[in-house]
């Protein structure tokens, strides 16, 4: 596939172009590994940085607070440029910052690497759905952005535990080494099987302001904040509430939810191109029931585990039916600067629902977060039932 073939506005074939998929999948893999993996970690890198395991953590605070901070004002900046070259960028910052973090034993050194890792996270994440819209036919863009998400949800359930793992036989820095190695062979495929694409002409881009309030974009934005609220006001303190409910076995819990978010990718890229208004009612709704059986019944183990799948089934799916919805209302062209958008209301979200729930821990205790999760999540759900007519129409015959 050829990016004169592209530009030029030949017709898309009609098979998946997977290999250039699937290396914007490892590119999702390799920034969820990068931003996660101190987490796993903390141990191993308090001594060799002279600091506390707590400020190992802010190695994950600060790169989300970076990745939050840059996505709206780069993706701006860089709109205009080729979409290749940047993306190749964004991975050659990965591979510069975590060969610092493997090499570096100064702390303030390793955090600022964390930063602008951090910034090529909210690069990246503003390009991948757009980036995988446009490689596609309309009828398949769904099946192509679960496909590239699906290596956030490999990286969370194998690949950060495995990273992990592997950290305590060659040792923390070569882990990063690692990643920083996968970056650099990660750009050869690129630049080998990912077509390149234009970026916007000055005259023909849509303002960003002008984007945010595209019909339909709003609701998106809407159904993305209530639902990483409600997400992470439970996700958070996973543990607390597993111990509240008599269970205890938290590793057990999250390995549960890891495995049904393959579960719920695989049965959202078999429906997502045909059926995506209905299938993400029928996620968001199992996710309410989901709510209200763990604040009424968690103290039963069969139930808690049970409803942790189920709650894993339906999360796994939901961003892919969000974004491909999003790409739909703001239209491929725009995707990277609603995608960014999104990327800051998601980060968002996941702070605001984390503070939230650590309110309601502290002053309600752990049997109060389903309770508190709940009304979000059905606030989402009401938001795409009421979005029928440009966020989350009844058919997609008009992308």
């Amino acid at each position: 596939m050829s990016t004169a073939s592209q530009v030029k506005g030949a017709a898309l074939p009609t098979s998946l172009p997977w290999s250039g998929l699937l290396a914007l999948s490892t590119a999702a893999f390799t920034a969820v590994m990068t931003e996660l993996l101190p987490a796993g970690l903390l141990p191993r890198m308090a001594p060799a940085l002279g600091v506390s395991e707590a400020r190992v953590g802010f190695l994950v605070t600060g790169y989300a607070l970076a990745s939050f901070v840059a996505a709206i004002p780069l993706t701006a900046l860089l709109r205009g440029l080729p979409r290749r070259p940047v993306l190749v960028g964004a991975l050659l910052g990965f591979a510069v910052s975590n060969v610092v973090v493997a090499l570096s034993s100064s702390y303030p050194l390793t955090f600022a690497a964390r930063l602008v890792a951090g910034g090529m996270g909210g690069t990246l994440w503003a390009m991948l759905v757009g980036y995988a819209a446009r490689m596609v036919p309309a009828e398949r863009r769904g099946r192509a952005i679960a496909i590239v998400l699906a290596g956030i949800t490999l990286a969370l359930s194998l690949g950060v535990p495995a990273g992990t793992a592997l950290a305590g036989v060659l040792g923390w820095r070569a882990v990063f080494g690692v990643l920083a190695g996968l970056s650099v062979l990660l750009v050869g495929w690129v630049l080998r099987r990912v077509p390149g694409f234009p970026g916007e002409e000055a005259g023909a881009r849509v303002p960003l302001g002008r984007v945010a309030v595209l019909p339909g974009v709003p609701v998106v934005l809407s159904v993305t904040l209530f639902l990483l609220l409600g997400h992470q006001v439970l996700y958070t303190y996973v543990a607390p509430f597993a111990a509240h409910s008599g269970f205890g076995r938290t590793g057990l819990v999250l390995l549960v939810f890891g495995t049904a978010t393959v579960v719920g990718i695989w049965i959202t890229g078999a429906l997502v191109d045909r059926l995506l208004r209905p299938t993400l009612l029928g996620a968001l709704g199992l996710c309410a029931v989901v709510m209200l059986a763990l604040g009424l019944f968690a103290r039963t183990p069969a139930v808690l585990l049970v409803a942790v799948a189920l709650w894993g089934v339906a999360f796994g799916g939901a961003p892919t039916l969000i974004q491909t919805a999003l790409v739909d209302a703001s239209g491929p062209a725009a995707a990277d600067v609603a995608t960014s958008v999104q990327t800051t209301v998601y980060n968002a979200g996941i702070a605001a629902g984390s503070l939230t729930g650590g309110l309601a821990l502290t002053h309600l205790g752990a049997g109060s977060l389903p309770w508190t999760a709940l009304p979000l999540v059905v606030a989402a759900l009401a938001a795409v039932a009421l979005g029928r007519r440009h966020a989350f129409p009844a058919g997609r015959a008009r992308v």
